[in-house]
């Protein structure tokens, strides 16, 4: 009798997904890997509800549920609980990030493969206190010593991996996204704003995503055009928000953050451009999906965009450089044909799901013992 394969996903949300790019991959690698007959397990956060563990299915996936809250001490806590749970059971475990490592440390200790996606450079970020920093430089190193493979999600991170492990056990995969090749232009017309008339903004506002210097640039004359910046603002709680809106006061629309997949993939697709400050991390979700949408990309200019978007598309360092780059683009639009062509050629080059997951599904056969033929996972 076959024995059967299982998979273990830990460091998200949860599926379906609703809150970012782990989400989204958690939630497609599940299902493929459900459609290969592995038993797939998902551990869950909700916000409310019994204690847990609640277990479930859905479409096919055992999700295993606790409720904690979503704060730096609740978010420990949860993963605490989805590394006990999960040390009784069998298979390979697929952790997605290393912010809690030294609990996910546990589970190789008792015998499991465990493969950890190890993110962005996170205790770079300036968002981070000094304390938490200091937590995040350790829990990489603990990720990067005890895991059985680790996944650079960008060649970049995974140069950055080999200072702390050797290159065999690191396995570049990037991030993928779905093809858009239409979208309803209704949740665009119902913000007031003109299809293919704005820019467009998705992230945190922290400032290494250079939310502010973007917004200042576009602020700092008319514009035939409209600028929309999706992302959590809390002005009262944290000053650097209260100057992003300060800056873009009435030139600027703040939605908030949008879950809603329908509406966020409509405001991409009709978008003039869109724009993406951020300047750590590896292959950035948002920055992929902007590319199957086949938007034209203003970039903050370092490796890791550079490498994503490829060289069709428009890069800044500062608030000046992107001035320039708007009024390049007011000057003569004609431009952004060439950069969305680029944008779809190159998210056709290894950026598509379907290589992406058979890269994931492949490291997972080859850490449980079972051949697989070979995946490639990047251009």
């Amino acid at each position: 009798m076959t024995k059967a394969l299982k998979l273990s996903i830990l460091g998200t949300r949860g599926v379906p997904a609703g809150h970012g790019g782990f989400e989204t991959f958690a939630e497609k690698f599940a299902l493929h890997m459900v459609a290969k007959g592995w038993e797939v397990t998902v551990y869950c956060q909700a916000d409310d509800g019994p204690p847990g563990p609640v277990v479930d299915e859905w479409q096919g996936v055992r999700r295993v549920t606790y409720v904690a809250d979503s704060g730096a001490t609740g978010t420990m806590k949860f993963d605490w609980m989805c590394v006990m749970h999960a040390m009784r059971s069998e298979g390979v475990m697929l952790v997605l990030g290393y912010n809690t490592a030294i609990f996910s440390a546990l589970l190789r200790l008792g015998g499991h493969p465990v493969l950890t996606n190890m993110d962005g450079i996170e205790w770079k970020r300036a968002k981070w206190p000094w304390h938490g920093r200091i937590w995040l430089y350790l829990n990489e190193w603990i990720g990067a010593l005890t895991s059985s493979k680790l996944i650079a999600d960008h060649p970049e991170i995974a140069k950055h991996l080999a200072r702390r492990r050797g290159t065999r056990d690191i396995v570049m995969i990037p991030y993928g996204a779905d093809k858009i090749v239409n979208a309803d232009t209704a949740p665009v017309t119902e913000m007031g704003l003109r299809p293919g008339h704005y820019y467009l903004s998705i992230g945190r506002i922290e400032p290494e995503n250079n939310i502010l210097p973007m917004i200042e640039a576009f602020a700092s004359q008319a514009r035939d055009s409209d600028f929309v910046c999706l992302g959590k603002l809390e002005p009262d709680k944290n000053p650097y928000h209260a100057r992003v809106i300060e800056a873009g006061r009435g030139r600027v629309t703040f939605p908030g953050p949008i879950y809603d997949a329908r509406r966020v993939q409509s405001l991409r697709f009709h978008a003039a451009a869109y724009c993406h400050g951020h300047s750590v991390g590896g292959t950035n979700p948002s920055l992929v999906e902007s590319l199957g949408a086949g938007n034209a990309v203003i970039a903050h200019d370092n490796a890791y965009n550079r490498w994503v978007a490829g060289p069709d598309q428009f890069y800044f360092a500062g608030a000046a450089a992107f001035a320039v780059v708007l009024d390049r683009i007011q000057a003569n639009p004609a431009v952004l044909a060439v950069a969305r062509q680029g944008a779809q050629d190159r998210f056709q080059q290894g950026l598509t799901w379907p290589p992406v997951l058979a890269a994931y599904e492949a490291l997972c056969s080859e850490a449980s013992g079972v051949p697989s033929k070979p995946a490639r996972g990047a251009a």
